[in-house]
């Protein structure tokens, strides 16, 4: 049954407001929700703690333990992948692909050039449209998650990519050129009806102003921005694409495993509330809660609770502040709750 929610959670919209909660006390801790817009889509328990929960939940904005009906929940705000869809496949382009492939991202790029494409191809792009920016970008719906990143090879065609993009929903757009060329751009968009609001957020000239020059110091300097704007809203939760997967797949013969997510944080941890990290029964893992010694913990409980036969959810609170801390040689300090869920 628990699969189920899961699967809402891979399928959810990112353009509406999904919450998902987990009950963290009392004799129904445990029980799982999922919300969106505020209406409750499904619940582990029917008639359950959810089932009579009143609270308005539009205030939730972050990822972490929050008080609702009396009791202590985790909220999390699950969203697809991040998706970078880039405007031209030339030199700039190649080190993009690669460091968004690095940090999780799919990667489509749109050129009409057939040698630039396959070298997009090359670079590890998941979907390459060699064909006219307008018949790419029709087939691009955007989303709250989807970040644009406009690099041709002439600014009659970043207009071209601009203005259409502006009519999407997207999480970022940017493009390159200097502030003469971009604002020349944005100034003929603005006369032929596109919204100012939207040109207004526009990233340019795209990237973040360290001095780069060569194609690969732009492209750093591109991904630096996507990170920073990215990282900007923190209600983002940890069930990437990979962790999804792993929950999902059934097609193992060796199936237990233990979901393992940081509730909350205080002080210097290494990773955000809803960083998540999946523990197999024969010693895989995907995903990090921050490595180091917590972690390394957490994954000796996890298998411990692999062999008990019924086991339940467990909130583990690790405080890396302290003596203990210190003699393990932690770097980071501060406080930590991780909540194990058994799989299985």
């Amino acid at each position: 049954m628990m699969m189920e929610l899961y699967r809402q959670i891979a399928d959810c919209n990112p353009n509406r407001k999904t919450v998902v909660l987990t009950l963290l006390e009392g004799e129904k801790a445990g029980e799982k929700a999922l919300y969106t817009d505020g209406a409750l889509q499904w619940e582990s328990q029917s008639g359950g703690f959810f089932s009579h929960l009143e609270e308005d939940l539009s205030s939730l904005d972050a990822t972490g333990i929050h008080t609702l009906g009396g009791c202590r929940v985790l909220c999390e705000f699950p969203a697809r992948e991040q998706k970078l869809v880039i405007c031209g496949g030339g030199h700039v382009s190649i080190p993009v692909i690669r460091m968004a492939r690095m940090i999780g991202c799919s990667v489509t790029v749109l050129e009409d050039r057939p040698k630039f494409a396959d070298n997009a191809r090359r670079a590890g792009a998941d979907r390459v449209l060699c064909e006219s920016f307008e018949e790419g970008l029709a087939k691009i719906p955007g989303d709250a998650d989807t970040f644009f990143v406009i690099v041709t090879r002439g600014h009659r065609y970043d207009q071209t990519c601009l203005g259409l993009i502006a009519e999407k929903p997207h999480a970022y757009i940017g493009m390159i050129g200097s502030r003469g060329r971009t604002a020349k751009v944005k100034e003929a968009l603005r006369e032929s009806g596109t919204d100012p609001r939207v040109l207004e957020t526009v990233h340019t000239p795209i990237g973040l102003p360290i001095g780069a020059e060569t194609p690969e110091e732009i492209g750093i300097s591109i991904m630096a921005e996507i990170i920073q704007e990215k990282n900007k809203n923190r209600r983002r939760g940890g069930f990437t694409r990979e962790i999804l997967k792993g929950i999902l797949d059934t097609s193992e013969t060796e199936t237990k495993k233990v979901l393992a997510t940081i509730a909350a944080r205080k002080g210097s941890a290494p990773r955000e509330a809803g960083t998540k990290m999946l523990v197999y029964r024969d010693g895989r893992c995907v995903g990090t809660i921050g490595g180091g010694c917590l972690e390394a913990d957490i994954f000796q409980k996890a298998l411990r609770m692999m062999t008990e036969e019924h086991p339940s959810p467990v909130l583990y609170h690790a405080d890396m502040t302290g003596r203990d801390a210190e003699d393990e040689g932690m770097v980071c300090g501060g406080l930590v709750d991780v909540l194990l869920e058994p799989l299985f």
